[in-house]
């Protein structure tokens, strides 16, 4: 079965760190790129970062440039989320999503981020 399992995710205080993994398994990981999204409550999901395939290009949301650090391990089948300075306001459900140049998806089922004041 083709999925992508996130793990990673806590209770953090503010100013703290979680590094969030997303491993994949039954497709090939190389051919997809990874994007990280977070739901926080009563808000829509928002996309956070994403890692293109071979070439590895990042892309941010403003808000976390320069704080967050997408990567990932083609030998692994695994994306990184490292979140470095969380603020309250980024406690949400963190999901990863895979695509591949057809624009077909795979989700994760998220991992709980909670950031405490």
């Amino acid at each position: 079965e083709a999925q992508v399992v996130e793990s990673g995710g806590g209770l953090v205080q503010a100013g703290g760190s979680l590094r969030l993994s997303c491993v994949a398994s039954g497709f090939t990981f190389n051919n997809y790129a990874i994007c990280w999204f977070r739901k926080a409550p009563g808000k829509e999901r928002a996309g956070v970062s994403c890692i293109s395939t071979y070439d590895g290009k990042t892309s941010y949301t403003d808000s976390v440039k320069g704080r967050f650090t997408i990567s990932r391990d083609n030998s692994k089948s695994t994306a990184y989320l490292q979140m470095n300075s969380l603020e309250p306001e980024e406690t949400a459900v963190y999901y990863c999503k895979a695509r591949n140049f057809r624009g077909y998806d795979y989700w994760g089922q998220g991992t709980q981020v909670t950031v405490s004041s």
